[in-house]
């Protein structure tokens, strides 16, 4: 049992980290292109049109992707996690098919029309597409956190005498204390990963002194979004989810933030250390006292309830994972911070685009964007382990109990190979498009 239920939760870990390598970039891009349309009729300059029609080249890959990706994910709610479909269908099924019937349709079909039907309707029109395009990514967004944040904090359901939940109000699904601080965060890290894109690739063409005028522009834009959506990533929404961790999954929190003994006089923020699961403490800890206390509640001597005031079976059972993606999280939050701080600073005293060393960082740095978005959803998964539905249905109630361990580990290492693969066919085509530029396309007269 052990066994199955380690690979069905690896492989699914497998499968949701690669999917959401695309759509975190397309929920903050489509805001982007937005923008750049939004300028095109304000200014009628015609290199934000550009910008838009080449950013949308990109969007359209990574949504394809996306959607390749996906797909398998929804069959395992029916192979893997046959039990878990079976007694929650009722709740997440409702929210799934929102996501499908609503969102994935109004982005995939204006998104085509907005690539292919630009010569056909006015650029009010064009814009109009733009911003369809965009209201139905985050739509998207809004609708997966919304089943997310059932199952980590579970709203507006009744258990019927054969196990199965069923919704009892609809309105609490969607209103759940949950689900708007999440969506917040998660579309600003989303923000935070595109708009690193964005000045990455503009800051890849000043330092091949390519493509100088939309260089500029890119890198512009891609740190003003940047500054703006890394400031915001942190506070207010990383703050309010925190609270939300610290008041429904107390466990979760003082596991995610280092806490092994309860401090009654306030608690310290860990800035480094080591779980040391043996001996139940950190190692080579560095902390500053009280800090915890005042930022979760404004009291600086409350008390936070360490991992010590729980029972074993209530902590999350990966522990150090938890405790390194929620570090590993935060400090890259801090790093963009105050790098895209520093890139305003000289963009202010029109210092940026020349001054290669901040240039290399921004570039550099963009894949890091990706990971501190994907150790952002391994902290909220870990935390809410053992459990699928939070203090209801456990992980090992969940799986699909004729599906064998031998055949999910065989099926895993189909995924890899054909994700491998998948994914460089990604980075050829997403290479071409940087490549080639935003060249304006010929006038026909």
């Amino acid at each position: 049992m052990e066994d199955m239920i380690f690979y069905d939760r690896l492989q699914f870990a497998f499968t949701i980290t690669f999917h959401y390598i695309f759509p975190q970039l397309t929920m903050g891009l489509s805001l982007i292109i937005v923008y750049f349309k939004w300028k095109f009729l304000r200014s009628q300059a015609e290199k934000y049109n550009d910008a838009a029609k080449f950013f949308m080249k990109i969007f359209a890959v990574n949504f394809t992707m996306g959607v390749i990706t996906g797909i398998p994910m929804e069959f395992q709610f029916g192979t893997n996690w046959a039990k878990f479909s079976e007694l929650t269908g009722g709740i997440i099924g409702q929210t799934l098919a929102m996501e499908g019937l609503f969102s994935f349709f109004l982005e995939s079909s204006f998104l085509a029309l907005f690539i292919f039907g630009e010569k056909l309707m006015s650029q009010r029109l064009h814009f109009l597409t733009a911003l369809l395009v965009f209201i139905g990514s985050w739509a998207s967004g809004y609708f997966i956190l919304a089943t997310n944040a059932w199952m980590q904090h579970p709203v507006g359901y009744e258990i019927l005498d054969n196990g199965k939940y069923v919704l009892t109000n609809f309105s609490e699904l969607f209103s759940n204390p949950w689900l708007l601080p999440a969506f917040l965060h998660n579309q600003m890290a989303s923000l935070v990963t595109s708009s690193f894109v964005v000045a990455s690739i503009g800051a890849f063409y000043l330092l091949g002194k390519s493509n100088i005028e939309y260089g500029k522009l890119f890198l512009k834009t891609g740190v003003i979004f940047g500054f703006i959506s890394s400031l915001l990533v942190a506070f207010p929404t990383g703050d309010w989810n925190a609270k939300n961790v610290a008041k429904y999954q107390p466990a979760s929190f003082a596991a995610m933030e280092g806490i092994f003994e309860t401090e009654h006089a306030g608690a310290e923020i860990i800035l480094i250390g080591q779980p040391n699961m043996l001996e139940k403490k950190l190692d080579n800890k560095i902390a500053v006292p009280n800090i915890l206390s005042f930022l979760t509640y404004q009291d600086w001597n409350r008390q936070i309830y360490g991992m010590d005031k729980f029972k074993e079976e209530e902590l999350p059972d990966n522990v150090p994972g938890l405790y390194y993606s929620y570090h590993i999280m935060v400090g890259l939050g801090t790093i963009f911070i105050g790098v895209m701080s520093l890139a305003i600073l000289f963009l202010w005293r029109k210092k940026l685009y020349e001054f290669n060393p901040l240039l290399w960082g921004i570039m550099l740095l963009a894949p890091f964007t990706y990971v501190a978005n994907i150790t952002g959803w391994y902290v909220a998964e870990l935390g809410r382990q053992p459990y699928l539905v939070y203090g209801l249905l456990k992980t090992s109630e969940g799986i699909s109990p004729t599906v064998s361990s031998g055949n999910t580990l065989f099926t895993l290492l189909g995924f890899i190979g054909l994700y491998f693969l998948l994914g460089v066919l990604f980075l050829i085509l997403v290479g071409k498009i940087i490549y080639k530029g935003p060249q304006p396309e010929p006038q026909t007269h």
